[in-house]
């Protein structure tokens, strides 16, 4: 997942030349999901770290955008799915709901500092890399912002709303089931 790609005018990149660039870097069978950066692909290389510096330094050399990029096998995104903290509410509108998927596990002390914050209504939980925010009014409407959030946690990260998290993972299975 590629953090700030095609949102409005900056960091345009076609979605046909990002899977051509996997191609190249020896991703296969890569396929986008929507506009925003979000590609599924297969490697030999299980090295998630390595994967995203990869992935990450060809964007910077054929697009000229600095994207910081955030790779998750499909193992992970099924444990992520899996330890939604509020899968178990029924008042949930999966559109409200983001994902943030973060380069690193966030410090105890940074962990300590988001829970400072006052959110209401809205309600944030980190469960290891992942930060999950449900947005009462919505994810363009915002008490705090999870830009303000990231600040706190010193790492870095993309959000992705639940609906796409899921699609990405069912995409993720399939390619997975066809190898």
């Amino acid at each position: 997942m590629l953090r700030g790609v095609n949102v409005g005018a900056h960091n345009r990149m076609k979605m046909d030349a990002l899977r051509d660039l996997c191609g190249s870097l020896d991703l296969r069978d890569a396929q986008t999901y929507i506009q925003s950066g979000n590609v599924i692909f297969r490697s030999k290389d299980r090295n998630v770290a390595r994967l995203a510096k990869c992935l990450q330094d060809g964007i910077e050399k054929r697009f000229k955008i600095g994207s910081d990029v955030v790779v998750r096998s499909v193992a992970e995104m099924r444990a992520i799915v899996t330890r939604n903290p509020f899968a178990h509410r029924r008042d949930i509108d999966p559109a409200k709901l983001l994902v943030v998927f973060l380069a690193g596990e966030p410090s105890i002390a940074a962990i300590a500092e988001i829970a400072k914050i006052k959110t209401e209504p809205d309600d944030v939980r980190i469960v290891g890399h992942e930060m999950f925010i449900y947005y009462v009014s919505g994810l363009a409407r915002p008490k705090v912002p999870w830009t303000t959030l990231m600040k706190k946690l010193k790492t870095t990260g993309t959000g992705r709303n639940w609906n796409g998290v899921v699609e990405m993972l069912a995409m993720a299975e399939k390619l997975n089931s066809s190898a």
